[in-house]
């Protein structure tokens, strides 16, 4: 204590000046640098006096999980997966080509069907008090046994109720009543730079808050078309799949379900499922056992700035039709290629990746209302939405021999065999392209398939020049072409001495 007091002192006697003021001194008898410094301390007191304290208003997590963290829950899975018998192969030789068949002659056949036991944790969280919880469908992908335990310590053997792999959502069911159960929030409320608390059981140790902030909303993850992901940074590792994300008001504004990182543990970017999404897809599996989404039927990208100048756009947005399924919900409603999507059902379409989440939300058999952008002009479309069904075709294109010369790339012809292969009427393939051209500046590229040059479709590689030629120069216009089985609308500009 001394020690401390000492050196307490020894500092202070650098500067006696200041320690020798006294209030009662008369401003007269203060030299100026010191009065100056007097009215600067004064300036500053009342400075922070009016200033805000954010210390203040930092949320109470405490208290948040005293009042929610019973409802979460630990969830254990054990399953099996097959397991090789060492120095057999698990595959039958006699299914493999000629060439290789025989270096495995005299080996055994195939292993026998033998499965070695996998097991695994996560989180999730009561959203009745009859006990249905709400997790990850991944976390319990597979199991054989799924064990839900409260944080009371008490263990229940639930029943998967069912899982829908495109959201990630699964529904569990375990024999109680008067359980204690989560308030759900409205993801649609959430902000960035909102404080939310994570808790789950990271690597098995349960119960384990982690606090950050939503660092963005409506994020569109790749593979994962009809989830808006809320990304925080609240920490979240494996095992914490399937826990609740927290609002500051103790209501459950999302489902944590996986994060982006390097090394397999957290890295500052987790993904939540919005509670809004996932109490949809839940209420389904309880309902049915399993879950639908909607279904409009196109194939759409996102808008950048060349592509909004071509088609008469001020600056990017909405989503652009690239190809219509036929017989589709979108096909029904009159949808048409280079149609920019501005607003599906009230919601506007910033970004192509924000029209699956609306078209998923909607209840096949619901009549809704599209904005579309067509030659300018807004239109607005009815169409009925149809349960999503999926049937996608891959082809490639084959070289034929005639020949012509474009912009800066060579086309050429499609037979009749590559045009049923490719599903397209017309079209001609993209055999060469010069870097510097046009159309290598475009984006074109071998193996593309150009379907419409300016909205008109391209019978011919003589109908493409003559597309070519009607247009003046120094002007961007929409090329849709086919690339390994897709559609994409690409932006041409026209050197300044066409037509």
């Amino acid at each position: 204590m001394s020690t401390n007091y000492a050196a307490n002192t020894s500092v202070a006697s650098q500067y006696p000046h200041e320690l020798e003021q006294r209030p009662s001194a008369p401003a007269s008898s203060v030299p100026g640098t010191l009065y100056r410094k007097g009215l600067l301390g004064l300036g500053m007191l009342s400075f922070l006096a009016a200033t805000p304290s954010w210390a203040s208003e930092l949320p109470d997590f405490q208290s948040l999980v005293e009042q929610e963290g019973d409802a979460v829950v630990k969830i254990a899975v054990t399953g099996s997966r097959p397991a090789n018998v060492q120095g057999m192969p698990n595959f039958d030789p006699d299914e493999l080509p000629e060439y290789l068949r025989r270096f495995f002659e005299g080996a055994p056949g195939p292993a026998p069907q033998q499965r070695q036991p996998v097991g695994g944790f996560g989180s999730g969280f009561i959203v009745s008090e009859d006990g249905y919880v709400i997790t990850n469908a991944h976390v319990v992908d597979g199991a054989d046994s799924i064990v839900v335990s409260l944080e009371n310590r008490r263990q229940y053997q639930a029943e998967l109720v069912g899982a829908d792999a495109a959201s990630d959502i699964a529904v569990l069911k375990i024999d109680g009543d008067e359980l204690p159960v989560v308030t759900v929030g409205d993801s649609d409320e959430l902000d960035v730079g909102e404080w939310v608390l994570a808790i789950g059981s990271p690597f098995g140790f349960e119960h384990t808050a982690t606090q950050g902030i939503v660092s963005a909303v409506a994020r569109s993850l790749p593979n994962d078309t009809y989830v808006p992901f809320i990304q925080t940074d609240a920490a979240v590792n494996p095992g914490n799949s399937g826990g609740p994300l927290f609002n500051t008001d103790g209501e459950v504004v999302g489902v944590n379900s996986q994060i982006y990182s390097r090394s397999g543990g957290y890295q500052g970017l987790s993904f939540a499922i919005p509670i809004n999404v996932a109490m949809s897809i839940a209420d389904q599996i309880r309902d049915t056992g399993f879950a639908t989404r909607g279904w409009l039927g196109v194939t759409i990208q996102d808008v950048d700035q060349a592509l909004a100048e071509s088609f008469g756009l001020v600056r990017p947005e909405g989503a652009l039709v690239a190809d219509i399924a036929p017989g589709s919900p979108a096909s029904a409603a009159g949808v048409q290629r280079g149609d920019i999507i501005l607003d599906f059902n009230g919601d506007d379409v910033e970004y192509s990746s924000t029209l699956p989440p609306l078209v998923g939300s909607v209840r096949p058999g619901t009549r809704v209302d599209m904005v579309v952008l067509r030659d300018g002009e807004k239109q607005t479309l009815p169409v009925t939405i149809e349960p999503l069904e999926q049937d996608l075709t891959q082809a490639s294109v084959a070289p034929t021999t005639e020949q012509s010369q474009l912009l800066g790339m060579t086309v050429q012809p499609l037979t009749e065999q590559e045009r049923d292969s490719l599903g397209v009427e017309a079209g001609v393939v993209v055999t060469e392209v010069e870097s510097a051209s046009a159309a290598g500046s475009a984006g074109i590229v071998p193996g593309d398939v150009i379907v419409s040059f300016d909205r008109e479709v391209v019978e011919s590689a003589d109908a493409l020049e003559a597309l070519i030629d009607g247009v003046d120069g120094d002007t961007r216009v929409p090329v849709l072409v086919q690339r390994q089985g897709s559609p994409m609308f690409l932006a041409l500009e026209l050197p300044a001495e066409n037509g």
